[in-house]
């Protein structure tokens, strides 16, 4: 009977203790998982992942994105996604006008919604331009050596008019070039005397792949591949150049069998835009079917006079 008993009593023990060790198992998931989810879903969400430190202020990702959102064309928000670096350079400039603006005391006008109609620009942009045009409010002097000197290195653009009547227009010029020197110079000293710091980790995880571009064995296969070449020499932050891509796809796709149409990047390649002198972007160099350059344009060009041009070297039909 005392056996029996206690064998009884000792069952039970062991089962609590099982349920006792399930229940801290158990615990111990719901701890895991909830830090997981902590992490990912509030420590890792946009608002709070900080990409720079600007003195005493943070920019974030998700502020990032807001701004970056904003810009119009859309080809501008890809290029900027691409080298986000420009962009945040931007908001740490903005940043720090905004602080410089707050200081002197400048606030943004009271509008109302016609006021809003009327004038798209945001409060910050209102405060920025206020304070930049009350710290840059004295127009810089201008010699009348400076109006002469420039006169006469541009005498051949001046459409042979006499100093006297253009005088004023090149002072005017000279004078707006001065305020921009002198923001710009007000604009490095401002970064230079801020403390910023920027997560360069992060920024480069945020950064989108820019489009590919060809290479210098790519340009050397296609001019010895006994077929016409068309050559844009660009870059993936020209404007122009990024407009002109469809067209080539285009272009490239259509006359795959007959002609090679290839994009190389000049600031990659620089050796190459020294050896076929382009300074000036987007260039578009045309090679015969022995590789020699036969014609060559410089900015955009539309599809049916590059496709006239490639059936003159050599495409035919």
């Amino acid at each position: 009977m005392n056996n029996t008993v206690e064998e009884q009593s000792a069952e039970p023990k062991g089962g609590k203790m099982s349920r006792k060790t399930i229940l801290l198992a158990a615990a111990a998931i719901v701890i895991v998982a909830g830090a997981f989810l902590f992490y990912f879903f509030y420590l890792q969400s946009p608002r709070r992942l900080v990409l720079a430190r600007v003195n005493d202020e943070r920019i974030t990702v998700q502020q990032f994105n807001k701004e970056i959102d904003k810009l119009e064309p859309p080809l501008i928000r890809d290029m900027f996604r691409e080298e986000p670096g420009k962009f945040l350079d931007r908001l740490i400039v903005k940043t720090l006008l905004l602080r410089e603006a707050k200081k002197q005391g400048i606030s943004a006008p009271v509008q109302t919604y016609k006021d809003a109609a009327k004038n798209p620009l945001s409060s910050d942009e209102s405060i920025i331009i206020e304070f930049v045009a009350k710290k840059f409010s004295s127009p810089p002097e201008v010699k009348r050596e400076e109006v002469e000197g420039f006169y006469k290195m541009y005498k051949d653009r001046m459409e042979g008019k006499p100093l006297k009547e253009v005088a004023p227009a090149i002072e005017q010029y000279i004078r707006e070039a001065k305020r921009q020197d002198a923001l710009e110079q007000y604009l490095v000293e401002l970064r230079k005397n801020a403390k910023v710091d920027i997560d360069q980790e992060r920024l480069q995880k945020i950064a989108v792949k820019a489009p590919d571009m060809n290479t210098e064995d790519d340009l050397k296969k296609a001019l010895t591949s006994g077929k016409p070449v068309l050559v844009d020499f660009g870059a993936n932050s020209c404007i122009p150049c990024r407009q002109m891509r469809p067209v080539l796809k285009e272009v490239g796709k259509e006359y795959s069998e007959k002609a090679k149409v290839l994009l190389i990047d000049v600031y990659k390649n620089q050796n190459l835009a020294q050896n076929y002198k382009v300074f000036m972007l987007p260039t578009l160099v045309f090679f015969d079917s022995k590789g020699k350059e036969a014609f060559r344009s410089v900015g955009m060009m539309e599809k049916e006079k590059i496709v006239g041009k490639l059936k003159e070297i050599g495409t035919g039909t």
